[in-house]
């Protein structure tokens, strides 16, 4: 398994508060070392690579994870639930619930 975290860089320079939560929350469960790659989408340039990988793939928002088993592909735009269904790690209802935001809406 290779898993891919596309994060979001602010035009300023600073990671998004969302990026930086995720993060923080895979830190705090013994989880950084699952990660094996980062790829950076620069908010004020839309060729990073990240920006490149989100447009190819569909996706508007950060952080997402790229999983690759072998030739197989999934993507996850929630943290908990790569832990949950990739990392076998039990998920409680509150971390479920505080991945809700209603700042959800809206793009990289």
């Amino acid at each position: 398994m290779h898993v891919t975290m596309v994060k979001k860089k602010t035009r300023d320079g600073i990671e998004c508060r969302k990026c930086a939560q995720a993060t923080e929350h895979l830190h705090t469960r013994g989880l950084w070392s699952r990660i094996d790659e980062i790829v950076w989408a620069l908010e004020d340039d839309p060729t990073s690579p990240g920006m490149e990988l989100g447009k190819r793939l569909g996706i508007d928002t950060a952080p997402f994870f790229i999983v690759r088993h072998g030739d197989e592909e999934k993507l996850y735009t929630s943290v908990i639930r790569l832990i949950r269904d990739e990392l076998d790690l039990p998920v409680s209802d509150e971390e479920q619930a505080g991945q809700i935001d209603p700042d959800d809406i809206g793009g990289i």
